[in-house]
Formats: C-alpha cells, sequence, structure tokens
C-alpha cells in the first residue's frame, strides 16, 4: 500500500506532527475514504498506523487522530478494517452505509463466517442487514450471550432492550432504518448530566411571588416570540406573534411531534399563503442573493421523495427516545436539530424548530410547569454560536453535494447524499443546545425575574416621589433606561415637563440605584 501522505485525498496528514508522517498509513475507515475513494463528511475519530513504537493521540479541534504502532495493524482485509474501525473509531452509519454499497458482499461474508459469534463479526453482520435492508445468507445464532449494538458507555442508547434474535444483538440505536441519530458521551455531555437544571430553575421558582413569575411568564413569552423571529429577520404582525405565543403557552401541554401536529404548528406559524397541507414537494435550499443572478447557497435539504421517509423515521425516533432514559437535553438536540435540517415545509422551519426544543423539554420534564426557557433569546444574543451549532452539519454536507441553480432559482442534486441526512452525528448539536439550556438557566432566565423585581423597585419609589399614573411611570423608566438611566431634556420637555427638577433628579436616582 502507498503511503498516506503521496494520497490526493489526505484524510489526516494535515493534522499530525510531521516526525509521524513517515510511513504512516490508513486504518478503520481511513483505509475505506483511502481505497474505496470515499466522498465523506469528516469523522470525528481518525486512525493511522505507524512503523513507530508509541501510540500518540493528536486532537485537532475536536478531531481526534490516533496514531498506532504497528503491531495494531489489521489484516489488508474488508472484515479486518471493519472490526478496526468498530473498535477504535466508533460507529458511523453513514460511513458504513457508504462502505457495503461498494465492498464486495463476499468479502462481508467471508468475515462474519469466520467468526460468526464474536462480538465485532455479530455487530458488522447486523449493521450490514440493517444498513443495506438485505439479508445475508447466513443462520441465525441459536446460543449465546446478548451483546449490545451501541457501548452505552459511549453512546446515549435505547434503554428499551430490543433483543434481536437472529444476531443475539441488542438493537439499542436511537432510531430506526429511515432515520438514525448517533450521539456519543462526550465529556462535555457527561458534565451536562451531572447538572441537575431542573432543581436549579425550581430553586429558582421558590425564591420569588408567584405574580412576579406570572408576569415574568407572561414577558418571557413575549421575548421568546419575537427572538424566534427576529433569529430569521422577521418581524411579525401582531396577530402572528400572538399565535406563535399561543403555540409556545400550548408547548408543555401536549406533545406536537406527530405529523399532522407538526402541519397545524406550520400553517400557524406563517402567513396563511405560505401554509402547506403536507411536506414539501420542491427541491428547497437556505441561501441569499449577492447580485443579479448570483447566488450564495447555505445549505441544500433532502430531495422531497426522501423526506416522508425521513420524517417518518424522525418522529419514531422521538418515540423511542421518549420512552427511553435519554436526557432531555439530548432528545431535543436530536428532533429539533434533525427537523431544521429536514426542513420539511416551504417556510417556518426554524421557528419550528425552536419550538419543538420547548416542547420536548416541557413533556420530558426539564422546564417545571408555568415557566419557559427563553432559549430562542440566547441563541440571538449568542447569533455565531448558534449559525456554529448549524454550520458543523451544513457547511461539510455541502462540500458533497453536486446541484446546479438556474436562472430561475431552481435548484437541480446530481448526486445521492442521502445517507448523511439519514444517520447524523448530532453530538456537537446537543453540546451546543446544553450551552444554551445553561445561559437560559443561569443568565438569562435570572436576570428577567431580577429585572422584574428591580423594576417593581423602582415603581413603588417613583409612586413615593410623585404619585403619577402607572403609564407615566414605566414612560419615564423606559425613557431613562434607553438614555444611561437618565431623562433626556427633549424627552422631558415632550413628556414630563410638569415635573421639578428635584423631582427629576430624584426619580433618576431610583432607577440608577436599583436598575
Amino acid at each position: 500500500m502507498k503511503n498516506i501522505t503521496s494520497k490526493k485525498n489526505r484524510l489526516f496528514s494535515d493534522q499530525l506532527d510531521k516526525n509521524y508522517l513517515t510511513d504512516t498509513q490508513p486504518a478503520g475507515y481511513s483505509w475505506f475514504v483511502e481505497n474505496f475513494n470515499l466522498n465523506v463528511m469528516p469523522h470525528w475519530h481518525i486512525s493511522a498506523i505507524s512503523t513507530a513504537t508509541i501510540h500518540k493521540t493528536v486532537n485537532n479541534n475536536g478531531t481526534i487522530t490516533d496514531i498506532y504502532p504497528k503491531f495494531y495493524q489489521p489484516e489488508e482485509t474488508v472484515g479486518a478494517h471493519l472490526e478496526f474501525a468498530l473498535k477504535y473509531d466508533g460507529i458511523n452509519l453513514s460511513y458504513l452505509s457508504l462502505i457495503f454499497k461498494i465492498a464486495e458482499e463476499q468479502d462481508v461474508l467471508r468475515y462474519i463466517k469466520k467468526t460468526p459469534t464474536g462480538k465485532y463479526a455479530r455487530r458488522i453482520w447486523f449493521l450490514f442487514e440493517f444498513l443495506t435492508q438485505k439479508e445475508l445468507p447466513i443462520s441465525d445464532i441459536i446460543q449465546g450471550n446478548y451483546i449490545p449494538l451501541l457501548e452505552p458507555d459511549k453512546y446515549y442508547t435505547n434503554t428499551q432492550k430490543k433483543q434481536i434474535k437472529r444476531f443475539r444483538v441488542i438493537d439499542n440505536l436511537l432510531g430506526g432504518y429511515k432515520f438514525c441519530p448517533i450521539i456519543r458521551r462526550s465529556e462535555k455531555l457527561k458534565k451536562m448530566e451531572l447538572q441537575n437544571l431542573t432543581k436549579k430553575c425550581e430553586e429558582l421558582i421558590i425564591s420569588y411571588p408567584n405574580e412576579i413569575l406570572k408576569r415574568a411568564l407572561s414577558y418571557l413569552y413575549k421575548k421568546e416570540t419575537k427572538s424566534s423571529f427576529e433569529i430569521e429577520n422577521i418581524n411579525p404582525d401582531s396577530s402572528r406573534a400572538e399565535r406563535f405565543i399561543g403555540l409556545l403557552e400550548l408547548a408543555e401541554h401536549q406533545d406536537f411531534c406527530h405529523k399532522n401536529f407538526l402541519i397545524e404548528l406550520q400553517n400557524r406559524t406563517v402567513e396563511k399563503r405560505f401554509a402547506n397541507q403536507d411536506y414539501r414537494t420542491d427541491q428547497n435550499y437556505v441561501g441569499q442573493t449577492v447580485s443579479y443572478q448570483d447566488y450564495i447557497i447555505h445549505y441544500i435539504s433532502p430531495a422531497p421523495e426522501h423526506l416522508p421517509e425521513l420524517m417518518e423515521g424522525l418522529l419514531d425516533s422521538h418515540q423511542i427516545m421518549k420512552n427511553a432514559d435519554i436526557p432531555a437535553i439530548v432528545h431535543a438536540a436530536a428532533v429539533a436539530y434533525g427537523f431544521v435540517f429536514f426542513h420539511p415545509f416551504d417556510d417556518g422551519n426554524g421557528r419550528i424548530h425552536r419550538f419543538l426544543i420547548h416542547n420536548i423539554l416541557s413533556v420530558q420534564g426539564v422546564v417545571p410547569k408555568g415557566l419557559m426557557f427563553p432559549v430562542s433569546a440566547v441563541m440571538l444574543k449568542n447569533r455565531h454560536l448558534y449559525d456554529a451549532s448549524l454550520e458543523a452539519y451544513s457547511s461539510n454536507l455541502m462540500k458533497l453535494i453536486n446541484y446546479t441553480l438556474d436562472d430561475m432559482g431552481k435548484i437541480t442534486v446530481h448526486n445521492d447524499v442521502s445517507c448523511w441526512y439519514r444517520y447524523i452525528d448530532m453530538t456537537c448539536q446537543a453540546e451546543s443546545l446544553y450551552d444554551f439550556i445553561k445561559l437560559t438557566v443561569e443568565n438569562e432566565l435570572t436576570q428577567e425575574l431580577e429585572f422584574i423585581v428591580s423594576y417593581d423597585k423602582v415603581k413603588k419609589s417613583i409612586q413615593n416621589i410623585v404619585d403619577m399614573p402607572d403609564r407615566s411611570i414605566d414612560l419615564f423608566i423606559r425613557l431613562c433606561l434607553q438614555n444611561n438611566k437618565t431623562l433626556s431634556g427633549s424627552k422631558r420637555a415632550s413628556h414630563f415637563a410638569f415635573l421639578t427638577d428635584k423631582e427629576v433628579q430624584l426619580m433618576e436616582k431610583a432607577v440608577q440605584d436599583n436598575m
């Protein structure tokens, strides 16, 4: 085999220390990428075999490259490198789907028959039939222990045991053939599990009077609505805003992850003329016009003919996670980001994506009754982080899609990239959503509650200075907050000419001391 650095498709050489490039050869998934000339999205783990006698690990922005000593070198066979991939690189369903399409079935069969009861042989056997929907000519295993497909200490798994007798394998995937997310138990997500955000919310709630909480909830609904639309640069009229607020109020009462409910959501979120009665039937994309007949395409969603099956798979996956012991944030990330990546409607996908986060967190009990998280407000404030959570998937996918765009803005995709929508590693999205929820609970929610408490103190102080109508007091406070906590001369002249200098001074001080 040629040295990996001589290959045109250098999967990992740029990430390695130059001292380790000599005679380095790919292994596991990297071997298939190089030898089968696969066009792939980056995998989180890359393996190489070196002539050196030590094991070296390189972490490049979250991509782990392991350079193993020579004695790790697998045989130059499909089966051996599949086993190496599962053992050291982990399970990547998209890669395996492509490999099983290109590899000779006899090569896979030969490996399995060699040790049919081995744990890696059984996993590869199951994955081949799962991903190809084709049964290999091998008799069922009739005895032996059951082994989990995904190792529970490395992945989030379905805890509702589904024993597959043919392979004596426990199918603990978070989805099925139509759609199956993979979410690894990264160090960040392990730390998340130790954070009891629900308990923090409950402690927050009992520290404020009910009246404060009711007022905060009303404001948070409006803020979340405004933020969710603003992320998409939309300024909704009062009717659309109220409809979305109504939906947020329903989020804690019913599970919206059903096709008819999603269609209803879309109809209530967009203008009537853009309402869909079913999933879209056209190829859509996210892009912008930069000049006449010049477009920038940021993202291309799945082909419409694949959409019904993908959405059915997404909703099935939701039910699996709902009934399994999966952290709610992991669950919400998989479903909500999966939804927006599919873009099943002509309009409103982003708003529904963010709504589904609220819905799943509420249904799963993370959000205490009578409260809501202004997640969209946090995403808007941290727009670069939100965009990064989307682009972690979309930017890599776009590199694989061969498409043309005609003068009328109609896009045509010329290659099959369906496996990249069907099987997504959503670890990054789960980590990002955890960050947004943590910021929401520890910063945004607390700040809003404290603002109301401070506002009440200011209002009471002002009433003690001048017994003005509530509307006038609210206007005074708002105008001061807009002008570095002082009332401008022009605003005083136009709205508060009846106040004395002393009264204005004392009222400004009330604002400055409490807000």
